[in-house]
């Protein structure tokens, strides 16, 4: 069950990330997240009220509000580090953040065998390669490996948080809603302030009417995000945190292949053999 939803994450997010990635080619990166994440919030509300989930309230929900906190602000640290490049750099060095729930669930006492420790091995490695590491080239920019840095740490952190923030069903739609809220509040901030220092709101060449038409493709990235932090909970909570956490790490190899399949991008060399590496290790953790 672990393996599954922590599977079911992984595609979530590559697919979530693959859509927000070809968002931002037409309208601004923090846009993107909070329209989002705003279609996002509306949904998990009407889910909360149609399930009472709103009864759980709870001290556990100050993780989910951490979580929101923390979400915007590696996010945005990663597009400025992909903005400073190069890529084939930052790509690689932000999927570290799964040594971060991989540490909370080594010191909360779990040990896993031999061949899981091989299949986290093999996996990480796998979903390093997958980002293409630019191994060549002009040299990188300091400040772009320590925003990377910050972007992993707070990516691996929200899986943490999120996976403390409820213990059942119905509290998992409270949590995640609360970290909507969370988000938009924090990121409608960045957004007002970008805007009040001279930056874009809406897309050049018009405005209001992209957004209008980008609204489906908004709405799958958001609710995509949604559903990956709530299998991934699932998945936490049901089985060793350090598989599930490298398990949906994998999303890295899901957006590599979403843009072969559907923008016929070429993979490098690299990235498929970190493919087939991340495979070897999700099926050594799948049968440790």
């Amino acid at each position: 069950m672990t393996a599954l939803f922590a599977l079911a994450t992984s595609v979530l997010w590559g697919l979530a990330d693959f859509g927000g990635g070809l968002l931002t080619r037409r309208m601004p990166a923090l846009t993107v997240v909070v329209a989002s994440q705003v279609i996002a919030t509306v949904v998990l509300g009407a889910l909360v009220v149609a399930t009472g989930g709103w009864r759980e309230a709870g001290p556990q929900l100050w993780f989910a509000v951490a979580a929101g906190l923390v979400g915007p602000v590696a996010m945005l640290a990663f597009y400025k580090a992909l903005a400073l490049g190069p890529m084939g750099v930052v790509s690689p060095l932000g999927s570290l953040g799964v040594s971060v729930p991989v540490a909370v669930g080594l010191v909360l006492g779990e040990r896993p065998g031999v061949l899981q420790f091989a299949g986290i091995a093999v996996a990480v490695t796998g979903v390093v390669l997958a980002g293409g590491p630019q191994l060549r080239g002009a040299p990188v920019q300091r400040q772009a490996v320590l925003l990377t840095l910050l972007a992993a740490f707070g990516f691996g952190a929200v899986m943490s948080l999120i996976a403390e923030a409820s213990t059942t069903l119905t509290g998992l739609f409270l949590a995640l809603f609360v970290q909507r809220v969370t988000n938009v509040v924090a990121g409608g901030a960045a957004l007002l302030v970008s805007v009040r220092r001279g930056g874009r709101a809406l897309p050049e060449g018009g405005g209001r009417t992209v957004v209008r038409h980008s609204l489906p493709a908004l709405a799958f990235v958001g609710l995509a995000d949604v559903a990956a932090n709530g299998t991934y909970s699932i998945a936490a909570q049901h089985g060793p945190v350090t598989v599930a956490a490298v398990l949906a790490s994998l999303y890295p190899v899901i957006t590599a292949l979403a843009a072969r399949g559907i923008l016929s991008e070429r993979l490098r060399g690299i990235q498929a053999a970190g493919a087939g590496l991340a495979l070897i290790g999700t099926l050594l953790l799948a049968t440790g």
